[in-house]
């Protein structure tokens, strides 16, 4: 098939799987479309010895999708720039205390722990290195899936920033740590000052490559008065400094969304009246929107490439309890520590390790594994936990903030 073709199909699946949704569901959109594709994956491969054409009509469709590529370096930049550019920057900087900690610290706890509770689950059986990769591509919360379902459920605005700033910030440190698990595996022995100071290279230079590029991005935008321009500006500044720190080698999602943060902050120094604010907005918030369901759609789809013997399915449910327990200690302990710091502070345990989704780039980190190195189960755990965290914790929000404060007004 060509690249239109296959584009026109993802968008008709999209189209078609959203309007079930909206007029029957009457789910949100990016959920009940992820969950008719899941759906409709596993209907082909329950019939595919029945109605074989299909099913291989599909498999070869699906084996024309770079699905790791696509994702990393064809929509995250466009993504992780819309999330942060969107961001409210005053609840942002009213939270960096939290957020710094949950990002940084909270993400170390859970690669070591999740791996930790991995090896003694599965008793010994999977070897400790695989379980250290698996814990550091299913470390960092993944920011399209929590920004997504932000939009649509209605928390206090400082637990919402605390939430998305965490899974916009701690991606960097996930991809280092999964680096350097793959080191590890292929012999080589990087020390803690090594691997800090990869980590100390790739984020300072993601943060100044994402601050430049913003800063002339938003003086370019200043000497025009036209709308068309200044989208255009912003597109070519997702797409150009997510490139340039790839090439610099630098963390390019980090880039993205220091890019996404800083031309917000720069334009809101200028005057108002100076750039097309309201065109802007609006412009990120439709591609965010139309990108999210096409993504969901494809991480349906990848159902169809998940080996679902008992293996994988004994091994994911144990990923999904041990991301989430760890997720709730980590996310206790940070936060008595914000306490202790900030006696004021506000924020909700529960909020945060139950809005802690998994997405698309642990899928995409994990499809990059070597299959010497358990790519197999690894994929396997991965989409199990990401769609148990996209359809039950993404759905169950809303109605469990709903009944919460039904609670509290009885009470």
């Amino acid at each position: 098939m060509t690249i239109l073709q296959i584009l026109s199909l993802l968008f008709a699946t999209a189209a078609v799987f959203g309007l079930i949704t909206c007029r029957w569901l009457k789910l949100p959109i990016t959920i009940g479309t992820m969950l008719l594709t899941v759906l409709a994956s596993v209907a082909l491969i329950l019939t595919s010895t029945k109605v074989p054409g299909i099913h291989l009509w599909v498999t070869a469709f699906l084996n024309q999708i770079d699905f790791g590529t696509l994702i990393l370096r064809g929509m995250l930049p466009l993504l992780l720039f819309a999330g942060a550019f969107l961001l409210d920057l005053d609840e942002l900087v009213r939270e960096k205390l939290a957020i710094t900690l949950l990002s940084t610290v909270g993400t170390g706890i859970m690669f070591f722990l999740v791996a930790l509770l991995m090896e003694l689950m599965s008793g010994g059986r999977i070897p400790w290195i695989e379980c250290l990769i698996f814990g550091a591509l299913i470390s960092p919360t993944d920011p399209i899936a929590v920004l997504e379902m932000l939009r649509r459920v209605g928390i206090p605005k400082h637990i919402e920033a605390q939430l998305a700033g965490e899974s916009l910030f701690n991606d960097a440190i996930g991809a280092v740590l999964f680096i350097t698990m793959l080191e590890v595996a292929a012999g080589d022995a990087p020390t803690p000052w090594h691997v800090a100071g990869i980590l100390l290279a790739k984020a300072g230079g993601g943060i100044l490559v994402g601050l430049v590029t913003a800063w002339i991005a938003s003086q370019l935008m200043r000497r025009i008065n036209a709308y068309q321009v200044d989208i255009l500006l912003t597109i070519a500044l997702a797409f150009g400094g997510y490139a340039l720190a790839d090439t610099l080698n630098v963390s390019p999602p980090l880039e993205a969304v220091v890019a996404g943060i800083a031309l917000r902050h720069f334009n809101r120094m200028l005057p108002k009246g100076n750039i097309a604010d309201n065109s802007v907005d609006g412009f990120w918030k439709v591609i965010d929107e139309v990108q999210n369901s096409i993504l969901f759609v494809l991480l349906g789809l990848e159902a169809m490439a998940i080996a679902l013997d008992r293996t994988t399915i004994v091994t994911g449910f144990a990923a999904i309890l041990s991301v989430n327990a760890v997720r709730f200690v980590a996310v206790a302990a940070l936060l008595l520590l914000v306490r202790l710091i900030r006696p004021a502070h506000r924020s909700s345990t529960f909020v945060l390790t139950w809005g802690g989704l998994r997405g698309g780039l642990s899928i995409a980190l994990a499809l990059s594994v070597p299959e010497a190195l358990g790519r197999s189960w690894m994929l396997g755990a991965t989409y199990m936990v990401v769609v148990f965290s996209i359809v039950t914790q993404g759905t169950s929000m809303n109605w469990i903030l709903h009944r919460r404060a039904l609670k509290r007004l009885a009470a």
